[in-house]
Parts: structure tokens; sequence; C-alpha cells
């Protein structure tokens, strides 16, 4: 087994190489079909097996025919991984597609059609609860300083002295 330093260095050179690759070194043209990058790695701690994250980006029929192109061109990346990266057994290649980068466009997407919606239509605190008040009005005067005196909160510190002194441990 790899030390998880020597696993992140090399999913790190494979993701590296394999970038590389998709720039100038696959030829299917159904790659090119759609923007691809490679957004991550991850690779086995015994180092025999690469599971490539793909985003790829257009419509889904580009993204479809991209992932079939990545797919029949992994014995020729894997001969090139073995030829770049120098390891001892060239890991087994498999490309995954990455949705998370739609996924947070989608997540931003409806973040702001909420701040959108949120500015349209602000709320009104008064419809909601009638009865609130603005915390910093001085309205409400129930309490005042006068109200509470020193002596009446020495009464209960006394009888605490008195109880430990009538049991002692």
């Amino acid at each position: 087994m790899a030390t998880n330093r020597r696993v992140a260095r090399v999913a790190e050179a494979i993701r590296r190489e394999v970038s590389q690759m998709l720039i100038s070194g696959i030829k299917d043209d159904r790659v090119g079909m759609g923007m691809v990058s490679v957004t991550d790695v991850d690779v086995s701690g015994d180092l025999q097996h690469a599971k490539i994250f793909v985003s790829v980006y257009g419509t889904s029929e580009a993204r479809a025919a991209t992932m079939a192109g990545l797919r029949s061109a992994t014995g020729y990346v894997r001969s090139e991984l073995g030829q770049r990266v120098g390891l001892r057994r060239t890991p087994e290649v498999i490309f995954v597609e990455d949705a998370s980068i739609e996924r947070g466009t989608r997540v931003l997407s409806l973040l702001e059609q909420l701040e959108q919606q949120r500015l349209e239509n602000p709320i009104d605190l008064e419809a909601i609860a009638p009865d609130f008040q603005d915390a910093d009005s001085d309205d409400d005067e129930d309490f005042d300083d006068e109200d509470f005196d020193d002596e009446d909160f020495d009464d209960d510190e006394d009888s605490d002295d008195e109880e430990d002194a009538a049991n002692p441990s």
C-alpha cells in the first residue's frame, strides 16, 4: 500500500497528464464536441485503479458523445500514462462524468432567483406579526434600574453562608 502522500502525488500527476492529453493527445473527434476538463482523480491505495472525473460543458448529446469518446480512448490514455508518469504498474483508468459544476451552477441560479423575489416582494413584518415591536424602542419601560436594589441579592448570599455553616463537610 502506498502512503496517502504518494497516492495524492500520483493522482495529481495523472490529472496533469490527462489534462494535457485532452488538449493535444486524444484524436477522437467525439472528445472535442464538448469542452472537457479534468476535475479530480481518485487513485486507489494500491495505485492499481484511477477514476478520472471529467466535466463536460455542452448539450446532453455532446456530453454523451464526449464520454463515449473518452471511454474508447481509455487504452491510449493508459499507455500514455505508463510512459509519462513512470509507475511500475500503470493503473486501470475509468472515466466518470462529474456533474458537480452543473449542480453548483444550478444552485447559484436558484439563489439568484430567491434574491430577486426577495427584492421584488419584501416581507412586511407588521403584516406577519402586528404586535411585533422594534427592539430599540423606548416604549417598553416595564423595568427600571430603581426596581432592583443590591440588598435583594445580598439576602441570597447570606442564606448560602448560613447553610454552609450548618452543614460542614
